[in-house]
């Protein structure tokens, strides 16, 4: 099974939100997620994105691949978090 951290979207029409999921490549964008890592809300001022990173470096760790999205994301977290 290939597992992907990706973004599961919620909210309402015109108002997304979203959560950070470990996931089996292979499902739906919102399937039943394997681990829910946390949360991105991009409507909100300062763009909130809060993840648990022990849990996204464990899951990396085992050879889960992050999106696109979720990889740019992680990486901006952590600069901010360095300054």
């Amino acid at each position: 099974m290939a597992v992907r951290l990706r973004l599961q979207r919620n909210g309402k029409p015109k108002r997304p939100y979203y959560r950070v999921v470990a996931i089996d490549q292979r499902s739906k964008r919102d399937g039943k997620p394997i681990e829910i890592l946390g949360q991105y809300d991009p409507m909100s001022e300062g763009n909130k994105f809060s993840v648990d990173a022990g849990r996204i470096s464990y899951w990396l760790n085992t050879g889960a691949k992050a999106s696109d999205t979720v990889a740019v994301l992680i990486k901006k977290n952590q600069t901010n978090e360095n300054k």
